[in-house]
């Protein structure tokens, strides 16, 4: 049974690799009667059922806040690259950016599925060698707590993005041949950024029995179908 028959979606991230490719799926996806985009520059997507908001600071959307309600799930897939960052910075932009605006909109959507894109390696505990790896954890973790319908920890590896992508990382034209060969090899390790999308698309409609998906959960998830 359904958990949620039509979805209205907050993507954030959509300027980035992660987030193009979980939009799409949102656009596609007839289950999904409207999206929201919240960027610090304008997209440039246009599509019938998506809305933009172009706000600047992530680490304060009160000013925003009355046009954030109103809506049942919510895709986080803005992030930073730890490379070259001192864990305060990072921790700022990770941490305190994420539950900002997690908080906002656990008081305005109670009924919110919220899913926040992390990384594989994540680590849980927090108190492991990878600075990256513990600020994620400790996000992932105090998601956890606030008062949404559900929340899902995502922990992508290597994704490989839509061929019309316009927000791909540049280097990975020089990595899709692995794609395959990781597939085969190591198949846990990877996922198209499709499957993604669609796994987060069915733990808003189906929920799921973990909170944490890592990159075999994704692609199972993905390709399961519901009656």
């Amino acid at each position: 049974m359904a958990l949620n028959n039509k979805i209205r979606a907050i993507v954030t991230g959509a300027t980035g690799m992660v987030g193009e490719g979980v939009l799409y799926e949102c656009l596609e996806d007839p289950d999904v009667e409207s999206v929201l985009i919240i960027n610090r520059k304008p997209a440039g997507f246009n599509h019938p059922k998506l809305k933009e908001i172009v706000h600047t600071d992530f680490l304060n959307v009160t000013p925003i806040e009355s046009q954030l309600s109103g809506y049942n799930a919510c895709y986080f897939c803005l992030g930073v690259s730890s490379i070259g960052m001192k864990e305060p910075e990072y921790t700022e932009m990770t941490y305190s950016l994420t539950m900002h605006v997690a908080e906002i909109l656990s008081r305005n959507n109670p009924e919110m599925t919220f899913c926040y894109v992390s990384g594989a390696g994540t680590d849980s505990s927090e108190k492991g060698r990878q600075m990256w790896a513990r600020v994620k954890g400790k996000t992932e973790n105090d998601l956890m707590k606030l008062p949404f319908l559900q929340v899902f920890a995502f922990r992508p590896g290597f994704m490989k993005p839509r061929p019309d992508a316009k927000y791909a990382l540049k280097y990975y034209k020089y990595f899709n041949w692995l794609f395959p060969v990781l597939k085969a090899l190591f198949p846990n390790t990877a996922s198209q950024l499709s499957q993604l999308g669609q796994a987060m698309l069915k733990v808003t409609k189906y929920s799921y029995d973990k909170k944490i998906l890592e990159v075999k959960d994704i692609n199972t998830l993905a390709d399961r179908q519901f009656v």
